[in-house]
């Protein structure tokens, strides 16, 4: 192996001293200790954080990130979630497929069944592309179990309001690319099936906060977009000739405020004190990524966050809140990490704005991903080296450098004269670089390996272990006192989980 040349690390000089680590660890156990106290009081909120694609090497190269930028070397960083009391882990399997897609997986985490690939708020009875196979096999979310119970409910996403996450809290598809009906076989709307706008607009109509991207689904075939007029492929879909915004303002009670926005002047300006119904659709398709967003009319996710739970909080029966972060998985699959690692990192920015605006006496707080990414690092690099920068070492095999983040599969493998190809002089920290695979692929998949779940609040504890993906909004539930688990509380018994 040919080592680079060995550079002078330069970290703090207490932590040579083996005091500074004994220290350390009595302080952590000393708070793990005033955890045997357990927060046992009924959630009156409920938020869940899903970092799409955020496996646990996303969320490690995501601190060093953080840490990196704040001028530190990186190692030693909090992430926000990082200081979550509680964490587990989800198995993020389909019921057909070893290897997860994040519609499977999100009907899992939202609707507590786990289902097939491809599907949203579907049970796996159902079958994929099927329309006839869904009728009586909806299961619903905890979206809708917190609405019955009376609660306001919202949700925030980087990606398209009808895309797979989001789609699970209020659609029921066996296609999760329905998003509009030019989307959708003849055959299947003939049968009945809805495209998932469709529903959005229609399932739940009283969805207080729906915040994200997809304009282009919500209005008629040809419509110019309000920011893109020119841009043919922003404008709208719908062949059904409806313009779901228009009827989204017209079902809203006429003694509320309904608020439609489109871009972050608009939002930013709002006053949430008199907003009853917030409807922001930011982009024809995705927002932009947190790191090309200086010059956008997007807001962040944490912008989106607060606003959201700004307007959600003046229910005093409480609210729930998804969000989702949903860019990490776009650039891990055209094997930009550069793009996915600091929309993770914004993605803990608005864990921390949550944070701020809310207790961990009344409000359960879950950070947890869908699935992970064939995203790894590794190559022996110094203590503080740039998390985009250069292993340590050069290859023994072809003596060239690589980085210390890869990709086991992805568009980043590149052969020069049948070789691997030499990026000596290459900047691997710009946002368009694609870092390199081991094996060739168009775009870069999912892995399978279990993903975390940090948690505070009410009844954390009960994320523990190793569980299933689908257990996650039960626990939810059960520390709110809704859907089946809404006759615990009034009972005072917290431990009669299942109804006799």
């Amino acid at each position: 192996m040919r080592v680079m040349q060995m550079p002078f690390v330069c970290f703090s000089d207490r932590e040579k001293d083996p005091q500074y680590w004994r220290a350390q660890a009595m302080q952590s156990l000393q708070q793990a200790l005033k955890l045997q106290k357990l927060n046992t009081n009924t959630a009156r909120n409920l938020i869940i954080f899903l970092g799409d694609g955020m496996g646990v090497s996303t969320v490690t190269a995501a601190r060093i990130l953080k840490g990196q930028m704040a001028g530190e070397l990186g190692e030693e960083t909090q992430l926000e979630m990082d200081k979550f009391p509680f964490v587990g882990l989800s198995k993020t399997y389909n019921t057909d497929f070893q290897v997860p897609d994040s519609a499977g997986t999100a009907t899992a985490f939202l609707c507590g069944v786990k289902t097939n690939k491809g599907m949203v708020g579907l049970s796996a009875a159902a079958i994929y592309g099927n329309c006839s196979s869904s009728k009586g096999n909806e299961v619903h979310s905890i979206l809708r179990w917190a609405k019955d119970a009376g609660k306001s409910v919202g949700f925030v996403t980087t990606t398209r309001v009808n895309h797979a996450t989001p789609a699970a809290s209020y659609a029921h598809s066996p296609n999760r690319k329905w998003y509009s009906d030019s989307d959708m076989p003849p055959e299947a709307i003939t049968q009945g099936c809805k495209d998932i706008a469709w529903q959005l607009m229609e399932n739940i109509p009283d969805i207080e906060v729906i915040l994200g991207g997809g304009r282009k689904y919500m209005y008629p075939w040809g419509t110019p977009d309000v920011e893109y007029p020119d841009d043919p492929k922003s404008n709208g879909t719908r062949r059904d000739e409806k313009d779901l915004v228009k009827l989204w303002r017209g079902k809203k009670n006429s003694s509320k405020v309904s608020q439609y926005v489109w871009n972050r002047s608009q939002l930013l300006n709002l006053d949430f004190d008199s907003v009853d119904y917030l409807l922001g659709l930011f982009e024809p398709g995705e927002l932009s990524y947190e790191l090309e967003r200086k010059n956008s009319t997007d807001p962040s996710l944490s912008e989106m966050v607060r606003s959201a739970i700004k307007v959600l909080q003046k229910n005093p029966r409480g609210y729930f809140l998804l969000v989702e972060a949903g860019l990490i998985d776009y650039a891990h699959h055209e094997g930009k990490a550069t793009l996915a690692l600091h929309d993770a990192v914004e993605m803990d920015r608005a864990v921390e704005v949550a944070g701020n605006l809310t207790s961990e006496e009344d409000t359960l707080t879950v950070v947890t991903a869908d699935h992970s990414h064939v995203f790894t690092l590794g190559g022996y690099p110094y203590r503080g080296n740039p998390i985009f920068g250069l292993a340590s070492e050069l290859s023994d095999i072809d003596g060239k450098p690589y980085t210390t983040i890869l990709y086991g599969n992805g568009p980043g493998f590149k052969l020069e004269d049948g070789a691997r190809k030499n990026i000596s002089g290459i900047d691997t920290t710009n946002s368009s670089y694609r870092f390199q695979s081991a094996v060739p692929l168009k775009r870069e998949t999912h892995a399978g390996e279990d993903v975390a779940i940090f948690s505070k609040g009410p009844m954390a504890h009960l994320l523990h272990g190793v569980h299933e993906q689908n257990y996650i909004p039960h626990v939810m539930a059960y520390a709110a006192c809704i859907g089946q688990n809404k006759d615990h509380c009034s009972a005072g018994n917290v431990n009669s989980f299942w109804p006799a």
